[in-house]
């Protein structure tokens, strides 16, 4: 039998490599800003074009390469960061496989220029689908400036399923928020086709918060820090009151890493039990430090990924400290029966010594002057009312009329939870209906009945709504007497530049609109004055969870994100006009069978079906 197994070449496996390390331009800049950092650089700045499909630079100063090392750089495997595989838990870098400049260079145009400080001249390497074009010596400032372009040039399978432009920007700017948020002593800066969206001077942990997230942040931060032999916890927790219904603002970073851990979060959950709503998230920057030793980073190609030695003790600790931090800041209420509270001093006198009252005496004061005898004023004003008691009763009528209840009104009961107003003429063709649990409203047909999910069946109702006033461009914006202003980060700031005409066509109106707040002037007759907030947040959100513009319209998705926000939510209770025009509204539908988001909107139960249970 012929030998079958065979190696593979360089090229191939550098190409299979990049299919784990480089999933999108996002993990490029990842490991590039890495490298950088690991090089000790004090300013670094990111450079995107075309939402880094067409260029990614990262330009350092740190120490620099020689042109040996420039060259080796690119080789699989080749790394300065560790020896043996001891090293893989004493880990204090970033990088340390030597994949990642390899499986950059095996699926794009690489341009590299780099010099070390002692040295008077520099080395240029350029590199093409993992070969070698030329490598030369050129004068260069000190420090590594690599250009990625071209990304997927030569798998176009794979540059296929890129996103849209927007879509992988917004990839690449939540990676520099993590690189950047995790080294406040760096100094950062990102361009985009030419505009600067970041600079990021060097600062300490909770201005770097602020620069990234706007000013208004400053004021939601509450500081958590904590010292034990296992962990070392420090960073901000948000107040309660600034939880939000999207996942945004929540970051962990252990030994200035950045990682994911749904064990970790939930313990930050734990601790805000009963202080926020169960649909809000709290928002977070927790930074642990423990022993290199006691985790393992090398479980996941990219990183994001750690085993802790002992979950449970750090879980138990987190939760601990971040309760603390939340009573120690009256985050949360308190009850303490054995303390009297007349006797306890605001924190605000602490500082304060106690003030010697004044005597002042009137030397002026001569109790024998007729305007100062204490029964003078009394008989003046006695003297005036008697005067003019009669002045009481003109205008009075001196017949009483018979009291009456002929004119007597009764208040009626307040009708409350109707979500549809002026439909009710239409109503009564339909069948019965009542709702089971909050959740289902079951109705009568011919057949037998019909459950509906409520919450879907309005989202429906609400999609086609504003999918239909947006395509036709009808829809009547309500003006607001007084514009909201709301604050929101630079990158969400972007996002909503991008999608004001859109918005605009489903009746948002927007004043000025500034790096980090807008002013909204006019919202569709739909959507409530208190919601627009939280409507916006949803928008964000789901564009962050990878939705794409490509396959979907913006009016599409916006619409989608609107009937979501607004509809009526299970738990709800429904008066029974309500529950008939949600059932009327509902197959009136083009597409009453399944929701927006594709789950079916409700299940009929025919009458033999029932018949089948009783034999």
């Amino acid at each position: 039998m012929a030998d079958i197994i065979k190696l593979l070449p360089d090229h191939v496996a550098n190409q299979i490599a990049a299919g784990e390390v480089v999933q999108r331009p996002a993990s490029v800049v990842k490991e590039l800003l890495e490298n950088a950092i690991d090089a000790k650089s004090s300013t670094i700045k990111l450079i995107i074009k075309e939402g880094g499909k067409n260029l990614i630079q990262v330009i350092d100063n740190g120490v620099g390469m020689s042109e040996t090392d420039a060259r080796l750089s690119f080789e699989r495997h080749a790394t300065s960061k560790i020896r043996q595989a001891e090293d893989l838990f004493k880990l204090h870098t970033k990088g340390f496989r030597g994949e990642a400049l390899a499986s950059i260079a095996a699926i794009a145009h690489v341009d590299m220029h780099t010099r070390p400080e002692d040295k008077e001249l520099g080395t240029h390497l350029k590199i093409e689908g993992s070969k070698t074009i030329f490598q030369e010596v050129a004068v260069t400032p000190k420090g590594t400036s690599i250009s990625v372009k071209n990304l997927f040039f030569n798998i176009p399978a794979r540059r296929n399923f890129l996103k849209s432009t927007p879509v992988e920007l917004r990839h690449i700017i939540d990676e520099f928020h993590r690189v950047a948020l995790a080294h406040p002593n760096i100094s950062f800066h990102l361009y985009n086709n030419g505009n600067e969206l970041f600079n990021l001077p060097q600062s300490n942990h909770r201005q770097r918060i602020v620069h990234v997230f706007g000013n208004k942040t400053n004021v939601k931060l509450v500081p958590v820090e904590e010292d034990t032999q296992v962990v070392k916890i420090s960073g901000f927790i948000a107040k309660p009151e600034f939880a939000k219904k999207t996942r945004g603002e929540q970051f962990f970073f252990v030994n200035d890493r950045f990682i994911k851990s749904p064990y970790l979060h939930h313990a930050v959950v734990a601790a805000f039990e009963g202080l926020i709503k169960s649909d809000t998230h709290p928002g977070y920057f927790l930074y642990l430090t423990v022993a290199p030793s006691s985790i393992d980073i090398n479980i996941h190609p990219t990183k994001t990924e750690v085993k802790f030695d002992d979950e449970h003790t750090l879980y138990a600790i987190l939760r601990s400290t971040v309760k603390h931090s939340l009573g120690q800041f009256n985050m949360m209420p308190s009850l303490d029966f054995e303390s009297d509270q007349n006797l306890e001093t605001p924190y605000s006198y602490k500082d304060k010594s106690a003030i010697v009252p004044k005597v002042t005496v009137d030397a002026r004061f001569n109790p024998f002057k007729d305007e100062n005898r204490p029964g003078t004023a009394f008989k003046q004003f006695r003297k005036e009312k008697a005067q003019s008691w009669e002045s009481m009763y003109v205008g009075l009528e001196t017949k009483v009329e018979d009291d009456t209840f002929s004119s007597v009104h009764f208040e009626s009961d307040a009708n409350t939870g109707s979500i549809f107003e002026g439909q009710h003429g239409s109503l009564e063709a339909v069948a019965t209906t009542f709702q089971l649990r909050r959740k289902y409203i079951v109705t009568t047909i011919k057949s037998g009945m019909v459950v509906i999910d409520q919450s879907r069946a309005h989202q429906r109702i609400l999609y086609e709504k504003f999918l239909r006033n947006g395509t036709v461009k009808d829809t009547v914006s309500q003006q607001l007497l007084f514009p909201l202003s709301l604050t929101f980060s630079k990158n969400d700031m972007t996002f909503l530049k991008e999608m004001k005409d859109s918005l605009g066509t489903l009746g948002f109106m927007f004043g000025s609109m500034n790096d980090d707040s807008l002013q909204v002037t006019g919202l569709p007759v739909l959507v409530p004055e208190s919601e627009v907030d939280m409507v916006l947040d949803q928008l964000i959100s789901d564009h962050q969870m990878g939705v794409d513009g490509n396959s979907f319209s913006q009016i599409d998705i916006i619409s989608k994100t609107l009937a979501k926000s607004l509809s009526v939510k299970t738990g709800e209770l429904l008066d029974n006009d309500s529950q008939l025009a949600l059932v009327n509204d509902l197959f009136a539908c083009k597409e009453p069978n399944i929701s927006p988001f594709n789950k079916p909107i409700y299940v009929t139960i025919t009458e033999n079906d029932i018949d089948k249970k009783f034999i």
